[in-house]
């Protein structure tokens, strides 16, 4: 199964927070809004989302104001 195009924009906005090793909330909002716009996550969607979610969480990535 191919990428969406919703799925490669998401990788491309999660692997520029893993390189900052930060995310805004004003980043954040927009990987949720790119994951959610066409209505469907795909599995691709999910599966990067829920590796930020582990980074965030192991705080290999910081969420900052």
């Amino acid at each position: 199964m191919t990428p969406s195009e919703s799925a490669r924009r998401l990788r491309e906005r999660i692997e520029q927070a893993i390189e900052d090793h930060q995310l805004s909330r004003t980043e954040l909002d927009e990987i949720i809004h790119i994951a959610t716009e066409d209505g469907y996550e795909d599995p691709h969607e999910q599966s990067l989302l829920n590796q930020l979610q582990q980074m965030i969480e192991n705080r290999d990535i910081r969420v900052i104001p």
